[in-house]
């Protein structure tokens, strides 16, 4: 029996697919001061197997979902794990394809986190602030100085 797609653009992904979700701890900046909001992000394989490796994480909590439990068709809902407050990340399907993915490549990854299990032994930390809104404004005294000889052929 074959399972339906369930993104157009995504063939290869089902509802049956497995994809962890974490609830992160992020900031908005607004007029100097720092927001604090949660979002709701899928976790690709290789940064989940970073983060249970002790990593300081922004991550509160990471749960195995399948697909089709946290997207039914284009909308995204909140599961019971996750607050009602919490927020979805931007371009929230496309990360979810994405996550998906690395999940089907690297299928020893499933076991860190069984379906349907939370894991919230990870080492959450906000020493490092995540600044979603966070605007990099590169100036002329940030160039390095090359010294003469750099580009001449001895």
């Amino acid at each position: 029996m074959a399972t339906a797609t369930l993104f157009s653009n995504a063939a290869d992904i089902s509802a049956d697919d497995y994809c962890v979700f974490g609830l992160a701890t992020c900031f908005l900046r607004e007029d100097g001061e720092f927001h604090q909001v949660e979002i709701v992000e899928p976790i690709p394989s290789a940064a989940l197997e970073a983060i249970l490796k002790g990593i300081p994480t922004s991550y509160q909590l990471a749960c195995a979902k399948s697909v089709g439990e946290v997207v039914s068709g284009d909308n995204p809902q909140i599961t019971p794990e996750f607050p009602n407050t919490a927020q979805f990340c931007d371009n929230f399907t496309e990360r979810v394809i994405a996550a998906c993915r690395t999940y089907k490549t690297r299928s020893q990854a499933k076991d860190y986190i069984p379906l349907g299990t939370v894991r919230k032994d990870l080492n959450y930390s906000l020493d490092k602030k995540r600044i979603l809104n966070a605007v990099n404004v590169v100036r002329t005294e940030d160039n390095v100085k090359q010294h003469s000889h750099t580009h001449n052929v001895l």
